[in-house]
């Protein structure tokens, strides 16, 4: 007969279970409240005070590695954006992104000698990935692509006290792959390398270690100062009063809509503000900015071709183009004002909402695209065609790039007899890096580029 012991037989039986609900609420509670809205402004204003002394004392532009950077930096202070991804930089993964090429900051550093990009990490990091290895993996794939000779300037640099030095060697192992991947890519090497006449070399700075000087920086490259806004959190947040590092990150998660530069618009009013008139606040300020939403106005160029790229918002002059193709789950701008045979701007309607669902979809409106693209009126050789969703970085480029692979030839001129059979990854991949070389913020997902090939790949079965 087996009997039952009265007697506690682990540690959790001692403890009362109303106790512990009790305790954990409380808990939470206080996490809430440390990790409020009203907080997260605070902190980024409290860090964005240190971004501006960096700038002050190295005399060079703010770059604001998106998306978290720009909370950091005022507007006019800003000299452009940057998407290098931290995952590119996770130990295993490191990466250099074919997708994200970043040129546009060449440009900033050519003019101006160097640059300093901003970004953030969140409490238990000194320093960003993106900023302690991606940069300096794409520094290191610049140098070696546009300066072959001058060999100096290929080894991987990478900051000491964050990346060891087994870490370290890995990553200079794959650095030859990643710069083939680069060359794969047929850029325009001389016209690049006309922005920028030195190689780059990274530097860092955090908000605890601050360099007693001014950089010793040499006349034989250019700076990249890469620069943590944040200083580091060891315990947890509650013990800091009120401060939260990386207060930027992952804005999706506390904003409610508000973006930087709505911030910035309004940083007084918000700074004032408790929490509990926080939400109600952003909202109005959301609701009366009506570029909250797209952030960008008119449409993009790609390169010397004649599309474009555009959110929604900013596609009401159709009328400028021989062809648009809306991607969206709502009606076109302006579809229902006049008939379709009053028209002459030509429009397709992809109806596709966004997500990896709208991604998807586009798969079954690709097919509508070659007869629609091949039916319009060219001027000068070619169509001008605008396509457009939500955001002008996803569908709309996904679209943009199907129609580059299909009607473009290497010289990116308008041949609707274009060789289909030839297109493949490699060809891909490049007409890619030519949209992303001439729109930088043109971001199309991993579904989307899978509906790309998909479409413009079909298996044979």
């Amino acid at each position: 007969m087996t009997s039952t012991s009265s007697y506690p037989t682990s540690i959790g039986s001692l403890v009362l279970p109303s106790a512990s609900q009790n305790f954990s609420r409380v808990l939470s509670s206080l996490k809430r409240s440390t990790l409020s809205t009203c907080n997260r402004l605070q902190s980024i204003h409290q860090d964005s005070l240190f971004v501006q002394q960096v700038a002050s004392r190295h005399a060079l532009p703010l770059i604001a590695n998106e998306r978290c950077g720009s909370w950091y930096i005022r507007p006019e202070r800003k000299a452009g954006s940057a998407y290098f991804k931290s995952t590119d930089g996770h130990w295993g993964q490191w990466g250099f992104s074919t997708r994200r090429l970043n040129l546009q900051v060449l440009d900033i550093i050519g003019r101006s000698g160097g640059c300093i990009l901003i970004d953030s990490t969140r409490r238990g990091k000194s320093m960003p990935d993106a900023l302690s290895k991606t940069i300096p993996i794409w520094c290191a794939v610049i140098n070696r692509t546009f300066f072959e000779d001058c060999p100096e300037s290929h080894d991987l640099h990478t900051p000491e006290e964050v990346v060891g030095e087994s870490e370290h060697a890995q990553i200079q192992a794959r650095v030859k792959g990643f710069v083939e991947d680069a060359k794969s890519l047929d850029l325009d090497i001389s016209s690049l390398r006309a922005l920028f006449k030195k190689p780059l070399r990274p530097f860092w700075i955090t908000p605890d270690c601050i360099p007693s000087d001014r950089h010793e920086f040499s006349a034989n490259y250019h700076a990249v100062i890469c620069c943590t806004a944040s200083r580091r959190v060891v315990g947890a947040e509650i013990s800091e009063n009120g401060y939260i590092q990386g207060a930027g990150d992952d804005s999706e998660g506390w904003s409610h809509g508000l973006t930087p530069a709505l911030f910035w618009m309004h940083r007084k009013q918000l700074l004032e503000a408790v929490e509990e008139d926080m939400q109600d606040l952003i909202r109005r300020m959301v609701a009366d900015d009506q570029f909250s939403s797209s952030g960008r106005k008119g449409a993009a160029k790609v390169g010397s071709t004649n599309l474009y790229i555009s959110a929604l918002p900013n596609a009401l002059q159709s009328e400028q183009y021989d062809g648009v193709v809306f991607c969206s789950d709502k009606s076109p701008p302006s579809a229902g004002q006049e008939s379709r045979h009053e028209r002459k701007t030509k429009i397709l309607h992809f109806l596709c909402c966004e997500g990896k669902i709208g991604s998807r979809n586009l798969r079954f409106y690709f097919p509508k695209l070659t007869p629609f693209i091949a039916a319009l009126p060219r001027h000068d050789g070619a169509p001008k065609i605008l396509f457009a969703c939500s955001t002008g970085q996803d569908l709309s480029v996904g679209v943009a790039l199907a129609t580059l692979c299909s009607f473009f030839d290497e010289n990116y001129t308008f041949n609707p007899q274009a060789p289909q059979e030839s297109i493949d990854k490699p060809l891909i991949r490049r007409r890619l890096a030519y949209i992303t070389a001439a729109i930088p913020y043109a971001n199309p997902s991993r579904s989307t580029l899978q509906s790309v090939n998909s479409f413009l790949m079909p298996r044979k079965d």
